[in-house]
């Protein structure tokens, strides 16, 4: 019988190979951008074409390749990345398989340029479908341009059933965002069909997350730092209150590689049970840096699956340490998290025998030696008379005295408490000279009725003479509010400067925020506008062009209406941009962005009832049309203001909850000019 087992040839070998490392456009990007990433590039440049089937262009300004090196680069197994099998477990790049540029040759028109720093001359390479066709030299800037055409156009079965272009374009920017979050001192840049989309500048995390995820996360962010022996874990988590039912913005990395890991998702999960809604899901972008040896990323051909040898220790760690900074926002209970003198407790691991602490104590200690008794503690020999009240066979002697004792003696064992500072004795005095009880109030102190209504008289005498407020603990609390009649009036305005008026209210003298009094005004008229269904609009004379992400362009327009009945004039072009062509009345044309941003975000959190949504809408409006108020106005102008504030249906309180209005009294000023 003839042998039946024969060697593949090379070319067909890679085209199964790609069908693993490459099964889509999206993962020629990944692949070329961490390519990039480990040839140490500042910036990178990434465009497509039609969803990267007819193109797919990667520039970098990294180290470059000599001639013989971007030659061998396609070989299949050619890498710089390791040199021997103990690299695997020491990885400190992306790549180190020398799979991806062979794979992508072998299904694609592929060209490459490249040039060292240190070289005159660059090269070009050119493989078409895995088959070398030439290598020649030419002029190019330092570091390496990718250009793969045709995307399996040698494989037409896989060309066939490839994604929508829109699909693929999505796919391709989700990658991008990815390595673009894993490195946030790179530049990048994406372009669609040679148009920008992304451009992303070198900053800080948070100013890469606020980049890729839109502005509405600046003020979710919540940050994540705890380093522990067996992983550190960085990075930031959403507040619950961001939460949403299909959440996209989750993201983990460990060693800068983004993977995926259901087992520590539930970790970060289990941190937020009970402070958001079944069925949301929270932001975060965690990043957790482990020793390389303890971790295998070698277990996926794409490398999103990543196996760690501590991997019940790490889910603990991660759990702990979102937990404890959603207890920081106090979201969740806590008692302290001070990290003085914090100790550091191994994860307990099988087969290590440890060491039990030895049992220390003082042979020294006595209880009863004269240096442990409190010299302020009262006589043990001496019989215990009470709070002072004098006893006469049953009676009180004076029924006033006790009432006046019994708070002497409240402030005599006040004073022995260690630790705490109670002032003078004013309160005290004054109590004392105010109490007056009717003889028949008191009670022989024997019986029970008698001593608990004297103590129930004695505690609301001494509530009613000093200068404290006992406030049940079930009571609600109350905005407390300046109290006016029923028609309030202003006189005489005076204006400050600075953004202050003084005036008379009903003869009461006052200091007002005119910034704040205006926002109030605006935020029940517009109040009024949202609850009839119409605003009135302003046309700007030159439209403001915004770019949103995906998440805010689909809410945006799932949404028109409701900016259309705010006042907005704003036109869809597509591909997240838009234009606001008008606006509400009284808003600044400047700051247009900023307030859209925030109306998204307002969109995008939940609320059970449509009241709470149009005083939600009305104080956002309010408080970016009240930016532009000017600090110094005339005395008509603030006539006009405090009469229109004097019918507001509060005048005492912004829509922030900011006071507008303070009263100064004559005792205040009498006690400032002594």
């Amino acid at each position: 019988m003839a042998d039946k087992i024969i060697l593949l040839p090379e070319v067909v070998a890679n085209q199964i190979a790609a069908g693993e490392v490459v099964n889509r456009p999206s993962s020629v990007v990944k692949e070329m951008m961490e390519n990039a990433i480990d040839a140490g590039a500042c910036s990178v440049k990434v465009n497509f074409r039609d969803g990267g089937k007819e193109l797919i262009q990667i520039v970098d300004d990294g180290c470059g390749m000599s001639p013989i090196d971007a030659r061998m680069a396609f070989d299949r197994h050619a890498t710089s990345k390791i040199r021997s099998v103990e690299d695997i477990y020491a990885l400190h790049t992306f790549g180190f398989r020398g799979e991806a540029l062979a794979s992508i040759a072998a299904v694609a028109q592929v060209e490459l340029r490249t040039r060292q720093a240190d070289d005159e001359m660059g090269t070009a390479v050119e493989i078409h479908g895995g088959q070398f066709l030439s290598q020649t030299p030419v002029m190019c800037p330092a570091g390496s341009q990718f250009f793969v055409r045709n995307l399996f156009f040698n494989v037409p079965a896989r060309r066939r059933f490839l994604e929508k272009s829109t699909t693929s374009a999505t796919q391709i920017k989700t990658e991008f965002q990815r390595v673009a979050l894993c490195y946030p001192q790179v530049a990048f840049e994406l372009y669609a069909n040679d148009a920008p989309i992304l451009s992303l500048p070198a900053t800080s995390l948070a100013g890469r997350i606020v980049d890729i995820v839109g502005r509405h996360m600046k003020q979710n962010l919540l940050e994540i730092d705890a380093d522990t022996s067996i992983a550190r874990v960085a990075g930031y988590v959403g507040r619950p209150a961001a939460a949403k039912k299909r959440n996209a913005e989750q993201y983990l990395f460990v060693n800068g590689r983004y993977f995926k890991s259901p087992y520590l998702t539930s970790a970060i999960l289990k941190a937020y049970e009970k402070l958001i809604p079944a069925g949301e899901q929270p932001s975060y972008f965690l990043y957790l840096t482990i020793d390389p040896a303890r971790i295998d990323v070698n277990v996926h051909p794409q490398k999103i699956e990543v196996k760690f040898a501590d991997e019940e220790a790490i889910w603990q760690i991660v759990h702990a340490a979102v937990r404890e900074t959603l207890a920081k926002t106090g979201a969740v209970p806590l008692m302290d998290f001070d990290r003085a003198g914090q100790v550091e407790i191994p994860v307990l691991r099988r087969g290590v025998v440890y060491n039990e602490p030895s049992a220390m104590s003082n042979e020294n200690y006595n209880p009863f030696r004269e240096s442990y008794i409190d010299p302020t503690a009262p006589d043990p020999n001496v019989d215990f008379t009470g709070f002072d009240v004098p006893y006469d066979g049953g009676a009180v002697a004076d029924p006033g005295s006790a009432s006046r004792n019994a708070a002497a003696g409240l402030r005599s064992a006040a004073g022995r408490v260690p630790g705490l500072s109670y002032g003078d004795d004013t309160a005290f005095d004054e109590f004392e000279s105010a109490s007056d009880f009717a003889p028949e109030q008191a009670s022989a102190p024997g019986s029970p009725a008698g001593d608990a209504e004297t103590f129930e008289i004695a505690s609301e005498a001494l509530a009613g003479g000093s200068m404290l407020d006992f406030i049940p603990s079930g009571a609600d609390p109350v905005q407390q509010r300046l109290e006016v009649g029923l028609h309030p009036e202003f006189s005489d305005p005076l204006p400050l400067g600075n953004g202050y008026l003084a005036a008379l209210l009903d003869g009461r003298f006052v200091v007002v925020d005119i910034r704040r009094a205006r926002e109030r005004l605006l935020y029940e008229e517009y109040l009024r506008m949202l609850g009839c269904g119409k605003a009135v609009s302003q046309q700007l004379l030159f439209p403001e062009s915004l770019t949103l992400s995906s998440e805010e362009y689909a809410l945006l327009e799932e949404h028109a209406v409701e900016f259309a009945a705010l006042g907005f004039d704003i036109d869809c072009c597509g591909e997240g941009n838009i234009e606001v062509k008008g606006t509400p009345a009284d808003l600044p044309s400047e700051g247009i962005d900023r307030l859209v941003f925030d109306l998204l975000q307002a969109f995008r959190t939940p609320l059970s009832a449509a009241d709470m949504r149009r005083e939600q809408l009305a104080t956002l409006l309010a408080r970016s049309a009240a930016r532009t108020t000017p600090r110094s106005i005339s005395r008509e102008e603030a006539a006009a203001l405090l009469a229109q504030l004097a019918g507001a249906d509060n005048m005492s309180f912004s829509p922030s909850g900011k006071a507008i209005l303070v009263e100064i009294t004559p005792e205040e000023l009498r006690s400032r000019l002594g």
